[in-house]
């Protein structure tokens, strides 16, 4: 987050002539967009409450305004920044701070870097790596305490959208299911330098700890099947011959991991991760409703004809509507991963 207030001099000095060189230019390849205004840095600051004990991450650091706030509060601040050019920006910008040991500055990607211990973490992030990013977050142990992010409106509000809403989607089941999102402060595309397309909103975002209880990958699945027509029944969705035939394959393979896990296969089992050539012994060694489609299918209605999932449709079910729905196929012995 690049505020930049404290280069008003700068800014004078260009609006008179002077040289721009000393402004750096966003790269909007990388998505750079700079905030401009030091009261949205400052209230960013304020909603990101941390304490004088705390370790910050911060991602995207920018020129380092933000930076040097957090630095006036935390115990640590690390910040990992992709562009080489803010590296040193940053750097430069704390040399004669007393407070700059409490700064560690990471070049990298933050997809790919590893992240560090931190309590609280505060990111003005490129928008075409918000999904990415967040559920590494979201994934990230030990439990940090919050997240304050600035991300793009329609993005930051699907991630609270509740059933009903138009923008409800598998983006809002999947976070929610892991945290709890508070839309904090809307912040206009003209704050920024240059202007970004959309507006942007700041959220905060706090893990659920502990985690629910389930297989998130499987989570997942049944989610991505459910809204991939997410205004269309469960029956309609669910029965379709692909949807059967990835819903059959992920079952078998669940059933053989877990005769792995039970020493009970052979070597030949090592087949099921092939899901193109299932094995036609594990074919027959595994529940025979399921690895007839037509059983299957059967199976995969008597479901859905229950009062709890008849008629429904994933535009308009809670995640406990979700639970209550993997539950069900996971008690059949039908899996999504």
């Amino acid at each position: 987050v690049d505020a930049i207030v404290e280069r008003s001099a700068v800014k004078r000095e260009n609006n008179n002539g002077g040289s721009s060189s000393m402004l750096l230019s966003a790269n909007t390849d990388l998505g750079q967009h700079f905030l401009k205004n030091p009261a949205i840095v400052d209230a960013i600051v304020e909603r990101s409450a941390v304490q004088a004990t705390d370790t910050v991450l911060e991602v995207g650091p920018g020129t380092g305004n933000l930076t040097v706030k957090l630095l006036a509060v935390a115990k640590k601040v690390v910040a990992i920044e992709y562009d080489r050019r803010m590296v040193r920006e940053v750097q430069k910008r704390v040399e004669d701070d007393p407070r700059k040991h409490r700064l560690q500055v990471v070049q990298g990607d933050v997809l790919k870097s590893p992240l560090p211990y931190f309590d609280v973490c505060v990111a003005n992030l490129p928008y075409q790596i918000s999904s990415a990013f967040l559920f590494k977050l979201l994934a990230h142990r030990p439990f940090f305490r919050s997240a304050v992010i600035m991300l793009q409106e329609e993005f930051a509000a699907r991630l609270s959208a509740k059933p009903g809403e138009s923008l409800y989607c598998r983006l809002s089941v999947n976070t929610q299911i892991l945290a709890r999102v508070e839309q904090l402060i809307k912040v206009g595309r003209n704050n920024f330098r240059p202007p970004p397309k959309v507006d942007s909103r700041v959220v905060r975002i706090t893990v659920r700890n502990p985690p629910p209880p389930i297989n998130f990958l499987e989570w997942d699945g049944l989610i991505k099947i459910a809204f991939s027509r997410k205004n269309k029944t469960l029956r309609a969705v669910f029965t379709t011959k692909t949807v059967l035939a990835d819903l059959q394959s992920a079952s078998l393979t669940w059933q053989a991991l877990q005769q792995t896990k039970l020493g009970k296969t052979t070597t030949q089992s090592a087949k099921i991760f092939d899901k193109t050539t299932i094995d036609n012994t594990l074919l027959k060694e595994s529940d025979s409703s399921i690895s007839s489609p037509g059983n299957l299918k059967g199976i995969v209605e008597s479901i859905l004809a229950q009062d709890r999932f008849k008629d429904k449709r994933a535009a308009k079910m809670d995640i406990d509507d979700f639970l209550a729905l993997l539950a069900a196929f996971n008690e059949a012995g039908l899996h999504f991963t």
